[in-house]
């Protein structure tokens, strides 16, 4: 394996925007935010970004290549709408760094699902791009299924992310 799996920390905000910010280039559609918002905020969001992924209740991953390089990020929140279930998101990993020969995806989901039972989270809900299958394949892969659950695309309302559920008890 040629990364580590690190919380992103308090004060990684300037990490935190340059990841986030290729996030954004590279796979637009994954996220609800554009690049041009993105770029123009200032350090005290980003600050607020990393704050808030250190909530007791929040975790923040990221994958770090031998260089000292965020390549990979995975976050999971409390679900607003359903007790014991974890919404897992912000998931992303740099090109160079996907596929299954990698397990950098793999090691990330690994890492969060392991504290999400810790928890004692009852399921872990995502929603991904109906023009994502890639993405969908990757949670087929690791067990979780889709619900029929979907909402409109907050960039585009005439796009859907379909909801994707993994059982945790």
């Amino acid at each position: 394996m040629d990364h580590r799996i690190e919380r992103i920390g308090r004060e990684d905000w300037q990490r935190l925007r340059k990841v986030r910010l290729a996030q954004l280039l590279d796979t637009p559609l994954a996220f609800g935010e554009t690049h041009e918002y993105a770029s123009h905020q200032g350090e005290g969001n980003w600050r607020a970004r990393c704050n808030w992924v250190n909530e007791p209740d929040k975790l923040g991953l990221v994958a770090v290549d031998a260089t000292g390089e965020w390549v990979a990020t995975m976050l999971s929140v409390p679900n607003r709408e359903q007790p014991g279930a974890l919404d897992l998101i912000g998931v992303w990993v740099d090109p160079a760094h996907r596929g299954r020969g990698h397990g950098v995806a793999d090691a990330l989901l690994d890492a969060v699902l392991a504290w999400a039972r810790v928890r004692g989270a009852g399921r872990m809900l995502l929603g991904v791009h109906e023009a994502n299958p890639r993405a969908a394949a990757f949670y087929l892969r690791r067990g979780f299924v889709h619900t029929g659950g979907s909402t409109p695309y907050v960039l585009d309302p005439s796009a859907r992310i379909l909801e994707m559920a993994l059982p945790l008890d």
